[in-house]
């Protein structure tokens, strides 16, 4: 479980072919104090496990289904990912509660700077505008923002200069793929109001 606090970012060092899929080892700077092997580490909001650890160097073996699923099919080295370590009993909850199970990728339409900062608009599918209210949280890469506007086919979220800075968001820009984790609450609401109808 995370918040979408991001903590930092790493940058990819190696990728390479396994039997299952690939494996990724990233850099993940003073974010490696502490983190033991088979701990859980978002990387752009997606929940994967630590198999290797030499220094600040974290390994992560991926399946096939996460690459296609995600935006972390794109990493290459030298790639910048968005890093949080999972919560432990007892943090604060400075965002919102984040599963890290990526429901789809979206694309980036529009990233205007707006004075001092930021508007993204990213396309969603249709079906998926149920799970966004505004004023309600989605988690972009991992990171957990507030959604500003929603319509059938996108949604908006405002970014201050600091999210933007310490986040890979700096590297995005129209037509960049995005990992987004709908709110968990709009989804069990979905689930039993389907149950209720069957």
């Amino acid at each position: 479980m995370f918040s979408g606090i991001v903590e930092g970012t790493g940058s990819v060092i190696q990728r390479e072919p396994t039997e299952q899929s690939v494996r990724f080892v990233i850099d993940a700077g003073a974010i490696a104090q502490g983190i033991k092997l088979g701990d859980s580490v978002a990387n752009n909001g997606c929940c994967l496990t630590v198999v290797d650890i030499q220094g600040s160097l974290l390994s992560f073996d991926l399946l096939n289904e996460t690459l296609e699923c995600t935006n972390l099919k794109h990493l290459q080295p030298g790639s910048i990912v968005n890093l949080e370590r999972s919560l432990c009993v007892g943090d604060r909850i400075g965002g919102h509660f984040v599963t890290g199970h990526i429901d789809c990728t979206g694309r980036v339409l529009r990233f205007d700077q707006i004075g001092k900062d930021y508007e993204i608009e990213v396309m969603i599918d249709p079906r998926q505008a149920i799970y966004l209210v505004p004023k309600g949280s989605i988690a972009l890469d991992g990171i957990s923002l507030t959604v500003g506007k929603v319509t059938k086919t996108s949604l908006t979220v405002w970014i201050i200069p600091h999210t933007r800075d310490v986040t890979n968001l700096h590297t995005r820009a129209p037509g960049s793929e995005v990992n987004l984790e709908f709110d968990m609450l709009a989804k069990y609401t979905e689930k039993i109001l389907t149950y209720k109808r069957d």
